[in-house]
């Protein structure tokens, strides 16, 4: 079984016809399991539904504590990408043992129909499986672990930042 954690972010963004704005309703990850055909065994928990912009540390400690509490060993975290980083981060620093955590998110909102977001989640799906306890962020198709991952914000794709 893959517990899978909705914390918002663009995956679920909606357009709001009333206000010109993207609004959060329902997450879209049901929908998105069934077109994808998934087969695998997934459990759906909604943590909460915000911009990863409007995360506070309040909300990265309810992840970690959540993630530490499930009975899964296999977690994929929906994210948005502004703050992806740094949920992995408190992820990663709190050494939850035998847990793998995979965070994906995308870059267009699902709704909109050219998202990035069905094959950001199936990689989740498929990298929880097959990586070793650790925290990943996973977006187009690679599979970064957490401790020097950066979102390249002139190019949009996450990558590991080496120092010289």
């Amino acid at each position: 079984m893959i517990r899978v954690f909705v914390t918002g972010g663009t995956f679920d963004k909606q357009y709001n016809e009333i206000k010109g704005t993207l609004d959060f309703r329902d997450t879209q990850l049901p929908e998105m399991l069934r077109l994808g055909r998934c087969r695998v065994d997934v459990s759906l928990t909604t943590l909460m539904m915000v911009d990863s912009l409007d995360m506070s540390d309040a909300d990265r400690q309810a992840i970690v504590t959540a993630c530490g509490n499930a009975a899964e060993s296999r977690i994929v975290i929906t994210h948005g990408t502004d703050t992806m980083v740094e949920t992995a981060r408190a992820l990663g620093q709190a050494a939850l043992p035998g847990k793998t955590i995979v965070l994906t998110g995308a870059m267009v909102p699902y709704a909109f129909g050219s998202s990035d977001g069905l094959f950001n989640l199936g990689s989740a799906l498929s990298f929880v499986q097959a990586l070793p306890p650790g925290v990943y962020v996973t977006m187009n198709g690679r599979a970064l672990g957490w401790a020097g991952v950066v979102k390249n914000r002139d190019t949009g794709i996450f990558e590991v930042r080496t120092e010289n």
